[in-house]
């Protein structure tokens, strides 16, 4: 039985307790163990944790003007909700973010991005207090030389592949994906093996050594 009585608790929760190590192990374990996001996808800042489900957006580079610039952009950040993290990969030619999108997904109830490529704006995006991931800065603008082609649908980054609705989570060490068929499973046994991990610390400061105290509280 779970410890969070709705979404919002139970992603407070994930943010408060957990780190994307011991999740990824709880998932290695449960046979997912290729659910890292490649490891240059960084928060601005590395105080920054995400949590939330994934809202998936796929792009491709263009090479000049378009009839509609941005493609289906401003219809994929309008129809972003309340917990929801966009995800977005597929093009390479521009930045992928920034100040004008944090500012539309943040109204929207949306609890961070993720991007596989640029962001720009830097400052005006770090003064929104909200959790931006992706491989760097670059200030290329993407009005001609990207366009977002279709949204909440699969995609894959690194040797992930990202469903629609699967849960986001990251931090200084990473992004990961928990499938969303499994999400609470996950959640729940991250949470116990966080609160065992800390067990385990105690006991080594206290004088115990490794080996003892991976194997009396079950790491070894």
């Amino acid at each position: 039985m779970t410890i969070w009585k709705n979404e919002d608790e139970m992603f407070a929760l994930m943010k408060e307790k957990l780190y994307t190590p011991v999740v990824g192990d709880i998932l290695d374990v449960m046979g997912y163990t290729h659910q890292f996001m490649p490891q240059y996808i960084r928060p601005l800042q590395n105080d920054m944790k995400i949590a939330g489900k994934a809202c998936t957006v796929l792009e491709h580079d263009v090479f000049g003007a378009q009839k509609k610039p941005f493609g289906l952009l401003t219809e994929a950040l309008d129809q972003l909700e309340k917990n929801e993290v966009f995800v977005a990969t597929g093009a390479r030619n521009s930045a992928l973010w920034g100040e004008l999108l944090t500012a539309t997904a943040r109204m929207r109830g949306s609890v961070g991005a993720v991007v596989d490529g640029w962001h720009r704006d830097t400052p005006q995006v770090l003064s929104q207090n909200w959790p931006v991931f992706s491989k760097g800065c670059w200030a290329q603008d993407s009005s001609i030389r990207t366009n977002v082609v279709d949204f909440r649908c699969p995609i894959e980054i690194g040797q992930v592949t990202i469903h629609d609705g699967d849960i986001i989570f990251g931090d200084i060490d990473g992004v990961l994906v928990i499938p969303k068929e499994v999400a609470e499973e996950v959640i729940q046994k991250s949470l116990e093996k966080a609160a065992g991990e800390k067990l385990v610390r105690k006991a080594i400061e206290d004088g115990m050594s490794a080996t003892e105290a991976f194997a009396k509280f079950g790491i070894l």
